[in-house]
């Protein structure tokens, strides 16, 4: 079983939290420094509108690149190519049908770190992805969600 603060991630979702850690690390902290250095210029810092912003910005980024630290050091990686496509698993496609209202969704389960619900990227986590996790391919599944429950038909399983 899953440690509490284990994460489950793609190699893509890992892959991204490592490149804005590095990117927040090596590029903004260096643009930040150098805004707050120009504000402290500006001379009394008691009334410095930019030297107040600087200090907010650094401390916001500074807590995103702890966060990001923290996620990936407790990420476990799935490894996408051990996993068949006879049920729905993290970093599987999974087309659906909901029953009952002839519409069809195509998604993507992936870490909740990764979750892009608009681009058809759901959380493991989430009602929907938790719901699906383990189902077999024309399958039906029973899922409650905040506004009632809704039933669906796994109609194709692969991995991208």
């Amino acid at each position: 079983m899953a440690r509490a603060e284990e994460m489950l991630v793609t190699q893509a979702g890992y892959d991204k939290l490592v490149a804005e850690h590095e990117h927040l690390t090596a590029v903004r902290r260096l643009e930040v420094a150098e805004r707050l250095k120009e504000a402290i210029s500006y001379g009394d810092l008691s009334e410095n509108a930019e030297y107040d912003a600087a200090k907010n910005e650094q401390a916001e980024l500074e807590e995103r690149i702890m966060k990001l630290e923290a996620q990936i050091r407790n990420a476990k990686i799935i490894d996408e190519s051990e996993i068949t496509s006879d049920r729905v698993n993290l970093g599987h496609t999974v087309k659906v049908e909901y029953l009952g209202t002839e519409e069809f969704e195509t998604y993507k389960i992936v870490g909740s770190n990764e979750a892009d619900p608009l681009n058809g990227l759901i959380s493991n986590e989430s009602a929907i992805g938790r719901g699906l996790i383990g189902a077999e391919l024309n399958s039906e599944v029973e899922i409650e969600i905040p506004d009632g429950i809704v039933h669906l038909r796994v109609l194709e399983i692969s991995r991208d």
